[in-house]
């Protein structure tokens, strides 16, 4: 029985991630009466408080950005156009979600993973302050462009800027103010990956709610969406590491390029997409989670 207990803390992180989609999609109708019991502010919230615990870790004095971090943002902007544009003459729905799951920003969560796998931690943390900076200013360009008529590019800024640039803000702002509290936050910073658990419950929730509620849906087209979503998901992981092996941290990034923020991508296709392009970083979520869950557990093999 002790053996047993051992196992199971063991492996809590590696079962945890599996454990929440099940519980959102079982639990999506609570799930969905607390989003609209909070004005729709769960998902948001969520985001706003991994963000701020990740930026309390990182001090600005302390970012060094290197030419790995600027090939990665490269690489998100850049195939993320270009797939949308290879994809679009077969479908759009399916164009829009791949290149939503390409722009999505760097998890807030892949810091702690990345610790897990023995990365060097400061390398994804830096990182994940640069990628949502900058996706804050760039995606709104893309997705004006990739994107319905429904929003124009100011209104896209205003709703995504201050989301991703304001726990910057307040975290610098406590670091100054209460500095005994932002580094609290900081040495907690295992907070966010709970978070992100919570994120996932709510998020897997409302797409299950509205996956269900899909008249006519085109099967097929849900279909490519997880395919290719799947794809995806193991090419920027592979990308990732290559790139990461040149600057002697492949796990950095891996991680950086391969997990994302999928409860904001969600929350993006959802808001100013086709609303059936959010299964493509849905279906992520399920794909990065499995390979993250591998990843452990081959790297606690190693270990022992």
């Amino acid at each position: 029985m002790a053996g047993f207990v051992q196992a199971l803390r063991a492996n809590a992180k590696t079962i945890a991630m599996p454990m929440s989609m099940v519980v959102g999609a079982l639990l999506y109708q609570p799930v969905n009466r607390a989003d609209e019991l909070s004005g729709n502010m769960l998902t948001p919230t969520l985001i706003f408080l991994m963000l701020f615990i990740t930026f309390c870790r990182v001090k600005p004095k302390q970012m060094r950005p290197s030419m790995l971090h600027l090939w990665l943002l490269l690489f998100q902007v850049v195939v993320s156009v270009g797939v949308w544009l290879i994809l679009r003459p077969f479908s759009e729905v399916v164009a829009q979600g791949a290149m939503i799951c390409i722009l999505a920003p760097v998890a807030m969560a892949a810091v702690v993973i990345s610790g897990m796998l023995g990365a060097h931690v400061p390398t994804v943390a830096t990182y994940s302050l640069i990628c949502n900076m900058c996706i804050a200013v760039i995606a709104p360009v893309i997705i004006t462009m990739t994107g319905s008529d429904n929003c124009t590019f100011q209104e896209i800024l205003a709703r995504m800027a201050p989301l991703l640039i304001a726990p910057f803000a307040v975290a610098q702002f406590l670091r100054l103010v209460v500095p005994r509290a932002a580094h609290w936050v900081g040495n907690h910073g295992q907070m966010s990956f709970y978070l992100w658990l919570l994120s996932l419950i709510v998020v897997i929730g409302r797409t299950t709610k509205f996956i269900i509620e899909l008249r006519d849906a085109d099967y097929t087209t849900e279909l490519w969406l997880a395919v290719v979503a799947l794809i995806i998901c193991l090419a920027q992981f592979k990308v990732g590491r290559m790139l990461g092996r040149k600057y002697h941290d492949a796990v950095a990034g891996g991680q950086s390029l391969g997990q994302k923020n999928t409860v904001l991508a969600v929350w993006m296709a959802q808001s100013f997409l086709n609303p059936i392009s959010c299964i493509a970083p849905t279906a992520y979520i399920v794909w990065q989670n499995i390979v993250n869950s591998y990843q452990i557990d081959r790297y606690r093999q190693r270990k022992a």
